[in-house]
């Protein structure tokens, strides 16, 4: 089974159309961007999510105390930290750490092993100059292919409902993260939620499949 997260959620609605469309996980923006919530939002919202449901909180260079301030306050299950967090820093968080690698080209994914110990999850997204994710921007899978054999990888950047199946068979990754690509003009929509989630069961039921033995 490959985990969905449906991350850059706002408000109660879009959290539970992710919900009932079958999202594993679902993320809030608390770094400065249009999708950026506050505590008192995600909790109102956490408050509210059936059980099984994780909830991730995503920050950018966030202050540890604050860090883990909020974690507590809101009640978050992960944190998702897209910054230059140092591996000090992420073993000192509140909470278990998915972090973030900026992919450029190989020297990124050699960054991994230095987060290894004091992250439960490493997720690789697109790099773009002075944005921190959430760019809709995709990176080189071949980098991926080879992270994932360092780690159980998180895949993100660019994702959405037409290219996700392609992404799962070339790189098999453990879950995968979309933010932009189930939006329509900016906002979350159920029905690309829907549909990313579907072709994500679909393909990573074809491609796990135990295989039949012949008779």
């Amino acid at each position: 089974m490959i985990r969905v997260k449906i991350c850059g959620l706002t408000d109660w609605t879009m959290t539970r159309a992710a919900v009932d469309a079958g999202a594993d996980a679902v993320g809030f923006v608390f770094a400065e961007g249009r999708r950026q919530v506050s505590p008192e939002q995600v909790r109102t919202i956490v408050e509210q999510l059936p059980p099984y449901v994780t909830t991730v909180g995503v920050f950018v260079n966030e202050g540890l105390a604050r860090l883990n301030e909020i974690a507590a306050y809101c009640r978050l299950d992960l944190l998702q930290l897209h910054g230059t967090e140092s591996p000090d820093y992420c073993a000192q968080a509140a909470r278990p750490v998915i972090k973030t690698i900026a992919v450029r080209g190989p020297q990124d994914v050699e960054a991994i092993d230095t987060y290894l110990s004091c992250t439960r999850g490493i997720l690789l997204d697109a790099y773009v100059e002075g944005a921190s994710g959430g760019t809709g921007r995709t990176f080189s899978w071949e980098y991926a292919v080879h992270a994932a054999k360092r780690a159980p990888i998180i895949l993100a950047g660019g994702l959405h409902p037409g290219n996700v199946e392609e992404a799962i068979r070339q790189i098999r990754p453990y879950a995968v993260d979309v933010s932009s690509g189930v939006e329509t003009a900016g906002v979350k929509d159920p029905q690309r939620i829907q549909a990313f989630i579907e072709r994500v069961r679909l393909c990573a039921a074809a491609e796990y499949a135990p295989q039949q033995r012949g008779g």
